[in-house]
Formats: C-alpha cells, sequence, structure tokens
C-alpha cells in the first residue's frame, strides 16, 4: 500500500490486520481520486473510519488543506501516526468514535470519506448526523465504500462505481 498521486507519491503506508478493517486497494484507490480530483484543492477532508489513513493522506497528497484523520482503534491511531510521519500538513489524529466526532465538531467539510467496518450499521448513521448537523461545506461531498445494504440520505448522487463486490457512491450537497 502507498500513496499513488501528489506531493508523497509513492510514500510506502502501512496496513494492518484488525478485525473490520480493509485498506482500500490502490487501483480503487486511483479510480476514486480521479472522480473527485477537482474537489481536493484547498479542500477540508474528514477521513471518519480512517483506518491506515491511507484516503486521507491520499487527499493531503494532492492538495487538501486540513485532514481530520478519526478512528476509534487505538492500533489504527498508532498506525495512522507512522504513516503520517514526514508528512508535513495539517493533520488532526483523533481517537474518537465516530459519532461523537460528528457530534461534536464544530468544522464544515468539503470532502468525507466513509469506509465504516461492513458488518457494522454506521454507514447510515454518519450520513443521518452528517445532514442534522450540516457538516458539508456548498458542494461538499460525501464518499461511501461498501460491499452491503445501499448508503440512504437525501444528498445527491453524482457518481457510483463498482469493483466486484466493493461500491463507491459519491454524493453532493
Amino acid at each position: 500500500m502507498r500513496i499513488i498521486s501528489g506531493k508523497y507519491k509513492g510514500k510506502k503506508l502501512r496496513g494492518f490486520n484488525i478485525e473490520g478493517t480493509r485498506p482500500t486497494m490502490d487501483r480503487i484507490k486511483e479510480s476514486l481520486f480521479g472522480m473527485i480530483q477537482t474537489h481536493i484543492p484547498n479542500s477540508i477532508v474528514l477521513d471518519l473510519f480512517a483506518g491506515s489513513g491511507a484516503l486521507g493522506l491520499e487527499a493531503i497528497s494532492n492538495g487538501a488543506k486540513k485532514c481530520y484523520l478519526i478512528d476509534k482503534n487505538i492500533e489504527a491511531i498508532k498506525i495512522i501516526k507512522e504513516n503520517s510521519q514526514n508528512i508535513d500538513e495539517d493533520l488532526k489524529i483523533m481517537n474518537i468514535d465516530y459519532k461523537k466526532f460528528l457530534k461534536n465538531t464544530e468544522e464544515k467539510f468539503d470532502i468525507i470519506f466513509l469506509d465504516p467496518p461492513y458488518k457494522e450499521n454506521q454507514m447510515d448513521k454518519s450520513l443521518r448526523i452528517i445532514e442534522e448537523r450540516d457538516l458539508l461545506n456548498e458542494k461538499g461531498i460525501v464518499i461511501c465504500e461498501y460491499e452491503i445494504g445501499n448508503p440512504k440520505t437525501n444528498l445527491k448522487l453524482i457518481k457510483e462505481k463498482s469493483y466486484g463486490p466493493k461500491k463507491i457512491k459519491i454524493f453532493e450537497k
């Protein structure tokens, strides 16, 4: 696993084997970032179920202004901190439950990555809180990566793609 483009292209990223986590494969990440590249420059990004931090760090590498990397798993936070070494950008790495973060943040985001553990029904809960709290800036986007179910939101679907069993939907405010 590595950063595939931008300022930190080629930087190796460490993954981990924690149940419920699975890093986004490089080919999917490359396709995804191709779809959202115009949204990235100077954006404020939230990688809500950050895992290794690969999506948020890719956004930073491609010109995002600030990135919040959130995960409740302390092992994931350790990996994110390791993967963030020598990245001299505005990163906020937080070991906190997703609901607590969403309900308490005062930040508004341009890009939100949602890739929660598939077995836990956190996608729809996250989307509901994001909408209720109006956490997206105007024209902000939410990227949902999932295998099971179908994200439920009032946001406008602007793109979708399937990679075998893995699906990505991009919604816009």
